[in-house]
């Protein structure tokens, strides 16, 4: 990571886990064990839409970012279940997550419906953590960097220079998500970096050095120092490990390098 170019980002996804009071347990156990880490980086906790709400109360006194895990591509309508961007923005939530591979694998997600949520995130003024990455048989196939490129050039149609600079750019090995394995810190980099330079030819060296690029592939508390001291590897999009707060403080304090 560099952190005189862009903005380290250590974002937790809780997935479709924590009750209330499990929440404000962990944020109260949480805020002392990274009293200074605005020095550092960045800390975003994307929780379940049920508990966004006290989330944006209970991190508002560490003042970390509230994030939520989904949206609807669509704004204000008849589209039962559905949440949109500025229902999200008006909750006091920041950041979303876009285009995870668990929403693409078991709901049908494509690169179309990632940018259409892209650009709606964007409008309502939320940072999209947008996920790219590639299965075990894509990688064993050596399509990684094509297929990850394309995810990044398709979910970024449309969104301007002026916007690019908001979004933060997830890589997640989808075999690396929630198996235990991880992928080497040189091949996390390496991906990393080619992000990067699709990221230059669309947008230009300026602005691809400026955008926060997360590995997250079972980051955790034993692994993240290594990761995290790649150049273009900027934080993490940690899944289990962002359940207790001592393994996602140590996380977070791994970034403190």
């Amino acid at each position: 990571m560099n952190r005189q170019l862009r903005q380290t980002v250590i974002a937790g996804n809780w997935k479709m886990n924590m009750l209330t009071a499990e929440a404000k347990a962990f944020a109260d156990a949480l805020a002392p064990l990274v009293p200074d880490y605005k020095n550092w980086c960045e800390v975003v906790i994307c929780a379940p839409f049920v508990l966004l709400p006290d989330a944006a109360k209970n991190f508002k006194g560490m003042d970390a970012g509230v994030g939520a895990q989904n949206m609807s591509e669509h704004p204000f309508g008849a589209f039962t279940g559905e949440i949109c961007a500025a229902q999200l923005a008006d909750i006091g939530v920041s950041h979303v997550i876009i285009g995870h591979s668990e929403r693409r694998e078991y709901y049908g997600e494509n690169d179309c419906t990632v940018n259409a949520k892209v650009l709606a995130a964007l409008s309502a003024g939320l940072k999209p953590i947008l996920c790219v990455g590639e299965s075990l048989k894509q990688r064993e196939t050596g399509v990684t960097n094509d297929l990850v490129s394309m995810q990044v050039k398709a979910a970024l149609h449309g969104v301007s220079p002026d916007s690019i600079r908001d979004v933060i750019i997830a890589y997640e090995p989808v075999w690396a998500i929630g198996t235990g394995m991880t992928a080497t810190p040189e091949d996390a980099q390496s991906v990393c970096a080619a992000i990067r330079d699709v990221l230059k030819g669309i947008y230009g060296e300026d602005a691809a050095q400026s955008i926060t690029i997360q590995y997250g592939g079972s980051m955790n508390d034993k692994n993240a120092f290594e990761l995290l001291s790649q150049p273009d590897i900027d934080g993490g999009l940690i899944g289990g490990a962002s359940l207790k707060p001592e393994t996602f403080a140590a996380i977070i304090n791994a970034a403190n390098q």
